[in-house]
């Protein structure tokens, strides 16, 4: 299992165990942030909801001028600035007792996090040949579960021991994380900076490129199903069926060792971006149905069918999941001007956090108030959103087809762009956690 889920040996590997850290800190501190924030900071839930929302609003638009930094000023020294960014906002939490303060560090929290996201997306576009780029991210998607549900453990021993020291141990393990995250990332292969703009020509240039935008807006709402197994399956388990309540706990392990075990394989295959639309189109029929399936455990019956119906809908979710990150990673990628990696990485990434911000309310309105026909709208939705990526990708392609090889990434088997210091081999970058 070790093989299917780390990177080829060399600087990917080493990313490997930078995106490990920090997703076992991460992965401790979503479990214990909230309870942390209204226990021992004493804020409310819905101040701690409007506070993520304003932060993570921040963070997407931030995410554009931070990717073209990367660019700019070459992706791995950014990517080592941003994850000790990071780790300071995340030791400011350690000091916070009032709502001002809480909404300057959160919001800190979430620009670095989009920040490093694209420039660690920036970082895999130089160093990693364009063919590999999917298969590495698929590798370190692997890892980042493995990470989040060690993380995961660790929260829930802060929680069952239930103190402000037990708190305030994981966010110190999370701080410490990202410091680790940084000093592996300095190890890596330094990455020649773009060509800056065109005496004159207007910036960001990613704001202009109206097909990538719609691709990006696509992206967006298949990124809607993120908080499913977080929030909505939960409250949906709770409120309408008659599932056991621990099937919650059962459903998000499922979905995380899936992730471990198979995304690799679900992504070989995803080396193109005709292989990346087809990939894209399945996850949206296997998201219907999945969505299909979620609805019929709400009808009338003994618990043990609602929990069987919730399991072959999370079984399928995951199938769903991992099909549409895969193609989206090679259409992300491969559409993007190979000097502008960092900024088209920055816009593109922002599906994350609109995901985060607008997903909790959309889904909830959605499926617990209007229940049955609200998961067939949401698949529905999934199902359009997956077939009109399709033309999206081919409008963005045909509006590259006379620019040259530079607007649709780094073509397979061209030089990497290295720097000095290169000689450690290609690096991946990692998805943002």
């Amino acid at each position: 299992m070790t093989t299917r889920i780390l990177p080829a040996p060399g600087a990917p590997r080493r990313l490997a165990a930078a995106q490990l850290a920090n997703s076992v800190g991460d992965g401790a501190y979503y479990v214990c942030s909230a309870l942390y924030f209204t226990r021992v900071v004493g804020l409310s839930p819905a101040q701690i909801g409007l506070g993520l929302t304003l932060a993570w609003a921040v963070g997407s638009v931030a995410g554009v001028p931070l990717g073209a930094l990367a660019d700019r000023r070459g992706p791995r020294g950014t990517s080592v600035l941003l994850a000790l960014a990071t780790a300071a906002c995340v030791a400011s939490f350690l000091l916070i007792r009032s709502y001002g303060a809480f909404l300057v560090a959160v919001t800190a929290y979430a620009t670095a996090q989009c920040g490093l996201a694209a420039a660690r997306q920036a970082l895999l576009a130089g160093l990693v040949p364009a063919q590999e780029r999917t298969g590495v991210l698929a590798h370190l998607q692997a890892v980042l579960n493995a990470g989040l549900a060690l993380g995961a453990a660790l929260g829930g021993l802060a929680l069952g021991i239930g103190t402000e020291r037990a708190y305030l141990a994981v966010l110190a393990l999370d701080a410490a994380a990202f410091l680790v995250c940084a000093a592996v990332l300095l190890r890596l292969p330094r990455v020649a900076p773009a060509p800056g703009p065109a005496a004159g020509e207007p910036r960001p240039e990613v704001l202009r490129d109206r097909p990538y935008a719609l691709v990006t807006l696509l992206n967006a709402v298949l990124l809607l199903r993120m908080p499913l197994l977080s929030l909505a399956i939960p409250l949906w388990i709770a409120e309408r069926t008659t599932a056991p309540g621990w099937l919650v706990s059962a459903l998000f392990v499922l979905n995380t060792v899936a992730v471990m075990l198979f995304q690799v394989r679900i992504a070989r295959p995803v080396t193109d971006l005709d292989a990346a639309r087809r990939a894209v189109r399945v996850s949206g029929l296997v998201m219907a149905a999945s969505c299909t399936v979620f609805a019929l455990s709400a009808l009338p019956g003994s618990g043990w069918a609602a929990a069987a119906l919730l399991v072959a809908g999370a079984v399928l979710q995951a199938d769903g999941e991992m099909r549409q990150s895969a193609g989206s990673w090679q259409i992300g990628f491969a559409l993007a001007p190979a000097e502008r990696i960092g900024q088209y990485q920055g816009f593109f990434g922002t599906g994350v956090p609109i995901a985060r911000t607008l997903g909790p309310t959309v889904l909830t309105a959605l499926l617990l108030l209007w229940g049955i026909p609200g998961w067939l709208l949401l698949g529905a939705v999934l199902l359009a959103a997956s077939y009109a990526m399709g033309p999206a990708v081919r409008w963005a392609q045909a509006g590259r087809s006379g620019a040259g090889p530079a607007r649709g990434g780094v073509p397979a088997g061209e030089p990497v762009r290295q720097g000095a210091d290169a000689g450690a081999g290609p690096v991946g970058g990692a998805p943002a956690a």
